[in-house]
């Protein structure tokens, strides 16, 4: 079976698809832009000749039914392409930011599923729409081909209340599901089975801290193979220090702000997501250009990667505390993969806690899972590649397989 993965955003659409009995890519892409005046989409084609062949489209794309309509037409052009027909595509499988508590599961799209999908969009305004809007042009383009929806909220779902519940009026939860819902949770799904399989033991019996770092930042504590406890609460807002988001502050800042600099809730709102974390710290949101500043002897820089690293390493203790038997810390995404300054300085001082990182595997570079502990550490430590692309096309099979 070939499926095609869809991550659709608000003005942009991420796309693979992969043939599945081997579970290799065969196109990968993304269209930016959409709406805009001038748009653009990237293809690569991964034909089977062993020559990457990358198709570059800059032209206006209005909405995200062009969008699909441009890429669908490259992944099956005849000289370009990977299939003969779009035929060829058995099923799409969506990424859907919140389910809410309505979907504990990825789950095969109804108009059920859509109205569900919909009656969440307060949850996620500026997500949940524009997935809707990638799973109705796939259903157009696609018609009768089984569609699925892989929601980022439904690993997160096995948290207990005591973990999930904040402590705030009862009636807000009640009437309108203020709680925390946790994301990133394809991600963190999808290195606990490979941290299980790297560990030989049943994923029913691994107790793990997965850590993915990226622009976005969380945190899991996962316990016998279910997350437990999550970094990211009701919105993606909370937890750890971010690109350019917050993480934990305290909620009264708000207050201090809208009366001391006359600041509205919207621009609150927009400074603590956008213009906050290390790009509130340090001016920057690249931790290569925080590095490379550090270096020239910037100690805004420094600080900023102090602030994310204590954080990380904050919560890294309260999660060893949470599961009290640690199998395994996973670094993971585009800075736990690569950064081994930032996974330093996160573990660091953790020794007595069964912690020890072995500092030469620490700095080697791979594509794959790397442990980075010693072998005399009680608690090892990986690295290990996210695959959300590939942990979607796994989720839509099994759905389809029952």
């Amino acid at each position: 079976m070939k499926v095609l993965v869809i991550n659709s955003g608000s003005s942009s659409i991420k796309y693979q698809l992969l043939d599945m009995e081997n579970e290799v890519v065969l196109v990968s892409g993304l269209v930016e832009r959409i709406g805009d005046e001038k748009g653009d989409l990237t293809n690569k084609a991964f034909p089977g000749t062993g020559k990457q062949v990358i198709t570059e489209i800059e032209h206006p794309i209005p909405d995200h039914s062009t969008g699909m309509r441009l890429a669908i037409e490259l992944i099956s052009d005849p000289e370009k392409g990977v299939i003969k027909d779009k035929s060829e595509i058995g099923a799409v499988g969506h990424r859907v930011v919140h389910g809410g508590e309505d979907f504990h599961e990825p789950t095969l799209i109804t108009d059920d599923v859509i109205a569900a999908i919909e009656a969440n969009v307060p949850l996620a305004p500026l997500h949940n729409p524009a997935n809707l809007d990638g799973i109705r042009v796939a259903m157009e383009l696609f018609p009768g081909v089984p569609q699925v929806a892989v929601f980022d909220t439904a690993f997160h779902q096995s948290i207990p209340p005591h973990a999930y519940m904040y402590a705030l009026p009862h009636e807000l939860y009640e009437q309108d599901r203020v709680r925390r819902y946790g994301f990133h949770g394809t991600s963190h799904k999808y290195v606990t089975g490979e941290c299980a399989a790297l560990l030989g033991k049943p994923l029913g019996q691994c107790n793990l801290i997965t850590v993915h770092l990226g622009n976005g930042c969380s945190m899991t504590a996962v316990e016998n193979g279910k997350s437990v406890d999550t970094s990211l609460g009701m919105t993606p807002l909370e937890g750890l220090v971010m690109g350019t988001r917050s993480g934990d502050v305290d909620p009264a800042i708000h207050t201090f702000l809208s009366r001391n600099k006359n600041m509205d809730i919207e621009e609150i709102d927009s400074m603590l997501n956008k213009q906050s974390g290390l790009k509130g710290l340090c001016g920057m949101n690249d931790m290569r250009d925080i590095h490379a500043a550090i270096e020239k002897g910037d100690e805004n820089a420094k600080v900023a990667l102090d602030v994310q690293t204590y954080r990380n390493r904050k919560y890294i203790g309260a999660y060893m505390a949470v599961l009290g038997r640690v199998d395994s810390i996973v670094f993971t995404a585009g800075i736990g993969e690569n950064d081994a300054i930032v996974r330093y300085e996160s573990t660091k001082g953790l020794e007595n806690f069964g912690v020890k990182l072995d500092t030469v595997a620490n700095v080697q570079r791979t594509s794959g899972p790397l442990k980075i502990s010693t072998d005399d550490s009680s608690v090892a430590v990986w690295v290990i590649p996210t695959n959300e692309e590939l942990a979607i096309a796994r989720e839509t099979q099994a759905v389809l397989n029952g």
